[in-house]
């Protein structure tokens, strides 16, 4: 007897998210991007609507501004920081980052995801101290 299974392939499309479509535009970027439960988001950096960097000089208002941009990005998924899996935080000065690091409690309150703690020469601009890319798994 001859058994026929049917395998159904279901395609998943990609969503992508601009925070700042002007700014993304001119830089060349998506800010997320979601295939079925995945979803991986750039690096945040602290800048305003126009791009400007703000909070320039300052690493831990840097770091607050990061997350606040994670936030959003998250929440126009439906997820907040307990769905994160991965975090990479890149930084031109892992000693500032080191003393603001217990920050991340306020953030992921459940538990930590995984991740790489990066110190870097520079980032795409000077006045940037710290950037911060996660990876997502949204549970349905």
């Amino acid at each position: 007897m001859i058994v026929e299974k049917e395998i159904i392939v279901k395609t998943e499309m990609p969503e992508y998210f601009l925070l700042r479509p002007e700014v993304e535009k001119a830089y060349g970027y998506s800010h997320a991007v979601k295939i079925g439960n995945a979803i991986k988001i750039s690096g945040a950096v602290s800048m305003d609507d126009q791009g400007n960097p703000t909070a320039v000089g300052d690493l831990g208002q840097q770091m607050k501004n990061c997350y606040a941009d994670l936030e959003k990005i998250l929440k126009h998924y439906g997820c907040t920081f307990d769905d994160v899996i991965v975090e990479n935080v890149f930084t031109t000065n892992m000693g500032l980052f080191l003393e603001n690091a217990a920050y991340q409690n306020a953030i992921y309150t459940k538990q930590f995801p995984t991740g790489s703690w990066l110190g870097v020469k520079e980032l795409a601009v000077p006045e940037f101290m710290i950037e911060i890319e996660l990876e997502v798994h949204k549970s349905e």
